[in-house]
C-alpha cells in the first residue's frame, strides 16, 4: 500500500502549496510600489498585482501648452510601477511549486 502513502502525501503538498500561494496572493494584493517619472514630477502607486492606485502630479508639470509631456510622464511612471510590480510578483512566486513533480503546480 505503499502507493496509497504516496499519494496521500502528494495531496497534502499540494493543499499546502495551494495555501502558500493564496497567502502570497493576499500579499501581492496588500503590497505597494511606487514609482515617479520626471524626476519625481509623476509618481504612481500600484498594488503588487499591477493594479493602479494613486496617481500624483505635480503642478509644476502642468502646462496646458504641453500637454504630451505630461502624458508621457504619466504612462512613464505608471508602466514603471507596474513593470516593478510585476517583478515583485514573479520573485515572490518563484520558489512555489519546489517538490511537486512538473505538471502538479496548481
Amino acid at each position: 500500500m505503499k502507493g496509497f502513502g504516496d499519494m496521500r502525501q502528494l495531496m497534502q503538498q499540494a493543499q499546502r502549496l495551494q495555501q502558500e500561494m493564496a497567502d502570497r496572493q493576499r500579499q501581492l494584493q496588500e503590497a505597494r510600489v511606487e514609482a515617479t517619472a520626471g524626476g519625481g514630477m509623476v509618481r504612481a502607486v500600484v498594488s503588487g498585482q499591477g493594479r493602479l492606485l494613486e496617481l500624483t502630479v505635480s503642478p509644476e508639470v502642468i502646462d496646458p501648452s504641453d500637454v504630451d509631456m505630461l502624458q508621457d510622464l504619466t504612462v512613464a511612471a505608471v508602466q514603471e510601477a507596474q513593470d516593478k510590480a510585476q517583478q515583485m510578483a514573479k520573485e515572490m512566486m518563484s520558489d512555489l511549486g519546489g517538490g511537486l513533480p512538473p505538471g502538479m503546480m496548481p
